[in-house]
């Protein structure tokens, strides 16, 4: 599967000079320029800084992107930027430098579909744009691909059901919870931004039981390794099982972390491309009448 922990890895991979994880590039070792090489590095090191440093590195970073000469290199900084710019909140105004430094680079350096579908950075750039609301300016036809996939990706998702079982054997049916706020949560034990959301969604859970909220957090791994690191953080909401990744499949997901919420009416009201802060997965239940 592809995810954006993965995403972010290709590109470390390719700082060590392996082939660059943008679609069309030409395979092969990447050498940065001298201009390229810092910006990279920097990028390299966002995860491990304070959220109000990250922040001001991000938008920083996405203003240098953008003065370097086009090219798949510049690409690759601009993709692998805007896949961690989403790993919670940073700002809106940092959030669109990022998407603007993007969509620059896509226009300077257009990259050929892959097996019949857009590539990935204009389905990151119309991410951005669809569900965190920001503006870019393309006209390029593989854009509106990208938005036209995501529109039919969630039409499919409002009429999903599903049901899989816990880490106890309790067997759980979305269609079954009407009546219930419901977070739909996938997730995997390896991904960073996955851990990070995790004691918020934990903290609401325990906030709005009562008030009819459930969380199924599903994971397509091996019970032996989520039972002893679910045990450790002592997580209580719901820790559902999806062998052969059926229900990952269903919900068209392509990167981890990812959240959908849904509505006593079952209707999906919210979803997230990253991990949630605790403010933003309040953001997104208040859509569902939780407050």
């Amino acid at each position: 599967m592809k995810t954006r922990s993965l995403i972010f890895g290709a590109f470390l991979a390719a700082f060590c000079l392996v082939a660059p994880p943008v679609p069309g590039a030409r395979q092969g070792k990447i050498v940065w320029s001298d201009q390229e090489k810092p910006i990279a590095q920097r990028i390299g090191t966002l995860r491990s800084l304070p959220d109000d440093v990250r922040s001001r590195t991000t938008r920083e970073l996405a203003l240098q992107i953008r003065q370097l000469s086009a090219g798949s290199h510049k690409l690759t900084l601009a993709n692998a930027l805007a896949n961690l710019s989403t790993e919670g909140d940073f700002g809106r105004d940092t959030l669109q430098e990022v998407t603007t430094t993007l969509a620059d680079a896509l226009r300077e350096n257009p990259v050929p579909e892959e097996k019949g579908q857009p590539a990935a950075p204009y389905v990151e750039l119309a991410e951005l744009v669809r569900y965190e609301h920001m503006r870019a300016s393309s006209d390029s036809p593989e854009f509106s691909a990208a938005m036209a996939k995501l529109e039919s990706d969630d039409e499919r998702r409002q009429h999903v059901d599903f049901t899989l079982a816990d880490l106890q054997g309790k067997s759980w049916t979305l269609s079954e919870l009407r009546g219930k706020v419901v977070i739909v949560n996938f997730w995997a034990t390896w991904c960073p931004p996955c851990r990070k959301e995790m004691p918020d969604l934990d903290a609401l859970y325990a906030r709005f039981k009562d008030q009819g909220l459930v969380v199924l957090a599903i994971s397509d791994e091996d019970p032996g390794k989520v039972r002893p690191f679910i045990a450790e953080r002592r997580i209580a909401y719901p820790i559902l099982l999806d062998p052969g990744r059926k229900v990952n499949d269903l919900f068209q997901v392509e990167g981890i972390p990812k959240t959908f919420v849904y509505d006593r009416d079952g209707k999906m009201v919210a979803q997230s491309i990253d991990m949630r802060t605790k403010t933003q997965l309040l953001e997104m239940l208040a859509r569902a009448g939780l407050k």
